[in-house]
């Protein structure tokens, strides 16, 4: 039996706990000072051709904390000493806190055992087995379109550069530049959310007053279809679950192809409950991409996979987030995506403006004084304090993104719309990368919310 999948539900137990536009600030569009490095990987997605290859999204919160939705923590990962139980000693934070036994999910990373897997190439992170105690996580706020999120692993290979989820590493005492590094596969996911549907899913949500059944977002802080799931299979084995059930109200977000594996389980859940898929595309410049998701498929592969999904009689829309002042937001780029997006057969569109936690500018805004040197001066004034690009420009993004909509005759996202009009307008643009740090699975994180201007 694989040490990741199992068929009954694991026998440990938990205790719980109680401006001016866009094309104003950046008139000439991105540079690039310095070559980028390609490695090639054949576990990665088959997305490589000369040139420009691979590319490289994922969000949940929750208010109230939860053994998988963890306090904020500013430690700092350094070497691990076992002696007398699992304790992190970080040499960049006080002795007394860098030998505080661990506890939580930081307690279980620790002691987490290896994953056993098949690549070899030199550039694969180390995978390890997480036991957790659910899969099913609730997320309580009110300004995202959905009650619960799944994320099969903690952590995401895409190494997206500007991922705000990166804060989630921080709750397991890692840093969040370790966040692509260390991959945590969750153990026993089927079970687990075979019990957490039974008996904590409802069919008639009290957000609605019982018109609708709750809402569960997959892939909200790790993309679910990241290269591990080729080994690891937990995203499949919660869809399998799913598929078993009806009445269900779900929605995944990727940024892979790999989704297409899954059609047939796809369709199955579609059959008996609603679903709907959104596939992030960010811009259609391959090797923009490839700079900004360095390990995530070509923007031309996921059009691709819209199309697949579509013809397989599937709900689908895109994600344009997030929105990256100056770098992604050129006049006519977002449009570009859309344009692309209707053409493969997307039925919705939507994005929001780039959204950076503290463990996310940190890796960011180090990468925009490199890579774009003359952007740098402009997010130190914007992202070195807050988290938010100013409100002006998030303002505009909205109206740019409604305008592309009305262009293309984008519908809404069925689950958004079924939320009705409890959610603020902006959230309805782009609840993945800076409202849904902000609300989705863990405590607050902000990250995406409005769009380009």
């Amino acid at each position: 039996m694989s040490p990741v999948h199992s068929l009954s539900a694991p026998s440990f137990r938990f205790r719980r706990r109680a401006s001016p536009t866009a094309i104003g600030l950046f008139p000439e569009g991105p540079e690039v000072t310095s070559p980028v490095q390609l490695v090639q990987d054949p576990a990665l997605p088959e997305n490589q051709s000369s040139g420009d290859r691979k590319t490289v999204d994922g969000g949940n919160i929750s208010d109230p904390a939860t053994p998988d939705c963890p306090p904020a923590s500013r430690t700092q990962h350094g070497n691990q000493s076992r002696e007398m139980g699992p304790v992190r000693n970080a040499v960049a934070v006080p002795t007394e806190r860098a030998r505080a036994r661990l506890v939580g999910i930081a307690r279980l990373a620790a002691s987490s055992p290896p994953a056993e897997t098949r690549r070899k190439s030199l550039e694969k992170p180390e995978y390890f087995v997480l036991p957790v105690k659910s899969i099913l996580n609730r997320c309580d706020s009110k300004r995202v379109p959905f009650e619960w999120t799944i994320n099969p692993y903690r952590g995401c290979e895409f190494a997206c550069k500007y991922c705000y989820a990166r804060y989630t590493h921080e709750y397991m005492e890692l840093d969040g530049s370790e966040f692509e590094k260390k991959i945590y596969v969750k153990k026993d996911a089927a079970p687990l959310l075979a019990w957490d549907v039974a008996h904590k899913y409802s069919y008639q949500s009290e957000g609605s007053g019982g018109a609708r059944p709750d809402h569960i977002a997959i892939g909200t802080a790790t993309d679910p279809y990241q290269p591990a799931e080729r080994e690891y299979g937990v995203t499949r084995a919660c869809l399998e679950e799913l598929a078993k059930k009806a009445g269900l109200s779900v929605s995944i977000i990727t940024k892979s192809n790999q989704i297409v594996r899954d059609i047939d389980v796809l369709q199955r859940i579609a059959e008996r409950s609603n679903l709907g898929i959104d596939i992030t595309i960010t811009t259609l410049r391959a090797g923009l991409t490839r700079l900004l998701e360095p390990r995530a498929p070509r923007p031309d592969l996921r059009l691709a996979a819209v199309t697949q999904l579509r013809e397989a009689g599937l709900s689908v829309g895109v994600s344009a987030s997030p929105l990256i002042p100056g770098i992604t937001d050129r006049d006519g780029d977002l449009e570009a995506v859309a344009a692309a997006a209707k053409q493969a057969g997307a039925q919705w569109f939507f994005s929001g403006v780039l959204f950076l936690m503290p463990s996310s500018a940190k890796q960011f805004l180090p990468f925009v004084r490199e890579k774009f040197p003359r952007l740098a001066k402009q997010y130190e004034e914007w992202y070195a304090k807050n988290g938010y690009a100013p409100e002006e420009y998030r303002k505009k993004a909205s109206q740019r993104v409604a305008r592309i909509r009305e262009k293309f005759g984008f519908a809404a996202r069925p689950w958004v719309e079924a939320k009705g009009k409890a959610l603020c307008s902006q959230m309805q643009l782009s609840w993945d990368a800076g409202s849904l740090a902000q609300e989705l699975d863990r405590p607050p994180s902000r990250s995406a919310d409005a769009l380009r201007v």
